[in-house]
C-alpha cells in the first residue's frame, strides 16, 4: 500500500473498526480490477489513432473520385 492508502487505512480503521476498513479496501480493490479491462491504454489510444488517420485517407481519396465524377458529367 502506497502512504496515502495506509493513512486512509488507519483512519478508516478507527472509525468502523478494522473488520469493516479491510472488507471495504477489498471492494474496492475488486472493483478497481475489474475496470482495469475496460480502460485503454496507449498502445490502444495509438492504434485507433493509426486506423483513423487511415480511414481519413480513404475517405478524401472517395471524396475526390466523387467531385471528379461529378465535374466530369456536368462539363465532359
Amino acid at each position: 500500500m502506497s502512504s496515502i492508502e495506509l493513512e486512509l487505512y488507519e483512519l478508516l480503521k478507527l472509525k468502523i473498526g478494522e473488520r469493516e476498513t479491510k472488507a471495504l479496501f477489498d471492494l474496492v480493490e475488486h472493483k478497481i480490477d475489474a475496470k482495469k479491462d475496460e480502460l485503454a491504454t496507449k498502445l490502444d489510444i495509438e492504434k485507433l489513432r493509426a486506423e483513423l488517420l487511415v480511414i481519413k485517407w480513404m475517405l478524401g481519396v472517395v471524396l475526390a473520385g466523387i467531385v471528379s465524377l461529378v465535374v466530369k458529367s456536368f462539363f465532359a
